[in-house]
């Protein structure tokens, strides 16, 4: 790659990702020429096992390393959708997390502070790095790790600023749809999203670290501070027949459907949504009692309800049906093995809470896809949840026996652009009262 001869600061783009957080995690980096936008370097690297915030700022480092390499005098100026680590390495923000401080610190090293400028910018902007993260991922998955000769970053980078600059000097008086078409392109040719809803976070008060990611949490709506999220309101489904003496009831059993006090629980649930007014989608896992659910809100705020199959109930194998105290004196061995580890499975082919975990995990990535910036509906089982909460807190596995979820009782969990979640609610039944 060439060497800028136009001005001698370096602009330098970072991301960094993880498909779980904590998960398989990788970095990209480019630092551009700031007249032409041209790639002067690249860098890229799957990390094995790590947060979102982590995999960023080895991003950042790579970044910085890489500019470095190509002049150490040379300003820099960094950009970022990651408002965690640009306010953290502009010093607005306080580094909380044990695991931020050598990062940083390391990064603080690499090149004099007075060198270095920072900036954030949307998620959107910063397409190229975020492509050589996802190809560090993937290349991960499959056991290897990034090549330069594979990637084709740099390639989608100037097609997409190429196809942005066209549309933006589109025919006189279309000024609305080469924005549009603009922006699709440098979204990386999705349309343009059209709700008020969209992912960023801008928060500016003190975080607070979680189980590697530091977040801040704020309710169900967005704040001027923080931008609007994807925010998911988790329903567990209302009562059945086998809820209140708490017998297992897996995807593996008879599929029970709404008791008559599960309808009720379903309908004030509606209700208490309705008046909220905040839900713009719905989907359900396949099992009928969620189905029930579902279908009693969706009549409510006029919606359709869509179904992930990854939202269903564990399988609990030959525990289906039966009571802890039936199965404990069945099954004694079994269970407490089941109880020691969550690679275990329940007996006669269920399966054990850490399959289920890298389910939901992959239907949450699926549906953070589809209805990006919105607020949807999941009405699922308890394990789902408690999961979906355990992955946003970056808790271990072992958390999901130190939870309480109620029938028919609501939680809430914010993600946003950067990867941060943010847990707003759990176990709330008050809409029951």
């Amino acid at each position: 790659m060439p060497m800028p001869t136009s001005q001698p600061t370096f602009v330098v783009e970072a991301d960094g990702g993880s498909r779980g957080n904590p998960g398989p995690a990788g970095y990209g980096a480019v630092v551009l020429d700031p007249v032409t936008g041209e790639p002067l370097a690249e860098a890229a690297e799957y990390i094995g096992v790590a947060t979102n915030n982590v995999a960023e700022y080895k991003g950042l480092i790579a970044g910085l390393k890489a500019a470095r390499a190509l002049d150490p005098a040379a300003p820099v100026h960094v950009r970022m959708d990651s408002k965690l680590v640009v306010e953290q390495m502009s010093g607005r923000w306080k580094i909380k997390h044990p695991d931020m401080k050598p990062l940083a610190a390391e990064a603080a090293r690499i090149l004099p502070a007075s060198q270095v400028t920072y900036e954030w910018i949307p998620r959107e902007k910063n397409k190229h790095a975020d492509r050589l993260a996802n190809e560090a991922m993937d290349a991960g998955k499959r056991g290897k790790q990034w090549q330069p000769s594979s990637s084709t970053a740099a390639l989608d980078a100037s097609a997409a600023r190429s196809a942005a600059a066209a549309a933006a000097a589109g025919p006189p008086g279309d000024a609305t749809a080469g924005a549009a078409r603009a922006r699709a392109a440098l979204a990386g040719g999705r349309a343009p999203v059209t709700s008020t809803l969209t992912a960023t976070t801008a928060a500016t008060a003190a975080t607070t670290g979680v189980g590697g990611t530091e977040t801040e949490s704020a309710g169900w709506g967005s704040s001027a501070d923080l931008g609007a999220p994807t925010t998911f309101v988790l329903l567990r489904h209302g009562e059945t027949a086998l809820t209140p003496s708490k017998r297992f009831s897996g995807s593996g059993g008879t599929d029970p459907e709404l008791s008559e006090i599960g309808r009720r629980q379903a309908d004030a649930v509606a209700a208490s949504l309705a008046a909220r007014g905040t839900i713009q989608d719905i989907v359900s896992s396949p099992l009928r009692r969620c189905r029930e659910t579902a279908g009693a809100v969706a009549a409510r705020l006029g919606l359709e309800v869509t179904v992930e199959e990854g939202l269903r109930e564990t399988h609990f194998g030959a525990w289906e049906g039966m009571s802890f105290a039936e199965v404990r004196e069945r099954y004694p061995d079994d269970l407490t093995a089941w109880l020691a580890s969550t690679d275990v499975a329940p007996t006669g082919g269920g399966e054990s809470f850490a399959t289920v975990g890298r389910r939901v995990s992959a239907a949450r990535d699926r549906l953070l896809e589809r209805y990006r910036g919105r607020t949807v509906l999941l009405v699922t089982h308890v394990t789902p949840v408690k999961e979906l909460v355990r992955l946003a807190l970056g808790a271990p596995q072992e958390s999901l026996f130190r939870m309480e979820l109620s029938a028919a009782s609501l939680s809430v969990v914010a993600y946003y652009a950067d990867g941060n979640a943010s847990l707003r609610l759990l176990n709330e039944t008050s809409q029951l009262r």
